[in-house]
């Protein structure tokens, strides 16, 4: 029976209560020895996964997420960089500021780029970061929902993630 100990002395007078072992579930006779110990059935809720940065573009775009969620989301995402030959962004100097293209997917990277482009993949965070003042990106130059960032809005991702890390 599982959960108890037998003792010697007869039918019930020595039984003991035997708590069962921590992540082991209870095993019948039949599926004992089935090796199911120390594997733990799924959540029954899983933890629901954040929007992708393509899903922030989009929402974003269409105004239903806010700047601060989608700075969130971006700085924690992948984002893909066209390069060239040497190490650093590559930068399109004929708009009314510098801009780097980047791109949420590497799907987009080669839309705009080719298919034997080379890249790069950094974090949002990184972009954040790394970026030289004065120089904005674009997001998904070729895609639906392109998105431009200047100077000044990377200024301003800066301070909000400054003051997101410093308080």
């Amino acid at each position: 029976m599982y959960g108890y100990e037998r003792t010697p002395g007869g039918a019930g007078a020595g039984q003991q209560y035997a708590p069962p072992q921590q992540g082991m579930p209870p095993q019948s006779g039949m599926q004992a020895g089935m090796g199911g110990y120390g594997q733990q059935a799924p959540p029954l809720y899983p933890e629901p996964s954040p929007p992708s940065l393509a899903d922030a573009v989009r929402a974003f775009t269409t105004g239903s997420m806010s700047a601060e969620d989608f700075q969130q989301i971006f700085a924690t995402s992948k984002v893909y960089c066209p390069r060239g030959d040497n190490p650093g962004f590559l930068a399109l100097h004929n708009t009314q500021q510098p801009v780097i293209p980047m791109f949420t997917t590497l799907k987009e990277l080669r839309r705009y780029a080719g298919k034997e482009s080379k890249y790069f993949v950094i974090t949002g965070a990184e972009v954040i970061d790394l970026l030289p003042t004065g120089y904005g990106f674009v997001l998904d130059m070729e895609g639906e929902h392109r998105m431009v960032f200047d100077a000044k809005a990377v200024e301003q991702m800066v301070d909000f993630a400054m003051r997101r890390m410093y308080g």
